[in-house]
């Protein structure tokens, strides 16, 4: 469940994209006139941002798998801590850019991953960032210092790519990786490791009876192995947002993986 605040909506600059100042470009009309400004101004709002890192009071971490997030043109923040999603008002003024009023899911992760979380989450609500872009990366910064770095993130190819399976009460070492060629996905679901045939078609994967070792684990490992397994046998739902996978099968189970960095 979101964890919901009172929300009052902040006035926005009008501003569509949000830019880097130039000092060259403000300093004079000759300036201006002699430079090469086409890359002047770069788009942050509509743009998928994955969170690479963070540097908090000096030490840096590297956030966790998943971790993006997305400005729009209306206000609106949208992401994910890793394990956590959340979304937000957004206000834009020049180079600074003010996330506040956040509303997070509460779902229990691993403590390391937890405690990444929280300090992404304080860095990116804490206070005004100055927003930096430099090609393909966007580096915000706290007036503290303290920096979260982002990537422009494309979507992962759904063939090649391994995913793992972040979706809780499922093993860690769980993943998947489709083969066009074969036309078959492979992996692990926690404790076994599995093949199956995997034929994809207009946004839909009908995955074939799977072919599993017969290894066993402990319950929980073998009670999360049991709900991935009830993709197979049947068509499932596919979508793929910048390195997130989510599988939604007919029977109503809903998998997420992240592609491996």
């Amino acid at each position: 469940m979101y964890r919901r605040k009172h929300r009052q909506r902040m006035t926005l600059t009008a501003l569509a994209v949000l830019v880097v100042p130039l000092a060259a470009a403000c300093g004079s009309e000759e300036a201006g006139a002699g430079s090469d400004t086409a890359g002047a101004q770069q788009p942050v709002t509509g743009v998928r941002w994955s969170i690479d890192g963070l540097t908090v009071d000096g030490t840096a971490r590297r956030a966790p798998d998943g971790a993006h997030l997305t400005l729009d043109d209306s206000g609106r923040a949208e992401g994910s801590y890793g394990c956590n999603t959340f979304s937000a008002d957004a206000a834009v003024d020049g180079d600074r850019i003010t996330l506040s009023d956040t509303a997070a899911t509460e779902m229990g992760c691993d403590d390391m991953s937890m405690d990444v979380e929280l300090a992404l989450s304080r860095t990116l609500s804490g206070s005004a960032l100055k927003a930096e872009v430099d090609d393909e990366r966007l580096t915000l910064t706290t007036e503290s210092g303290d920096t979260v770095r982002l990537s422009r993130a494309e979507d992962s190819p759904l063939y090649g790519t391994r995913w793992t399976v972040t979706t809780p009460a499922v093993d860690q070492r769980a993943h998947l990786t489709f083969d066009r060629r074969e036309g078959t996905v492979s992996g692990r679901l926690g404790c076994n490791h599995v093949n199956a045939d995997a034929t994809v078609r207009d946004g839909h994967i009908t995955l074939g009876a799977p072919a599993l070792t017969r290894m066993m684990c402990e319950d929980s490992l073998m009670d999360g192995e049991k709900a991935l397994t009830k993709l197979f046998n049947g068509t499932v739902d596919y979508a793929i947002d910048g390195r997130t996978l989510t599988l939604t099968s007919e029977n109503g189970t809903s998998v997420q993986a992240v592609a491996e960095r």
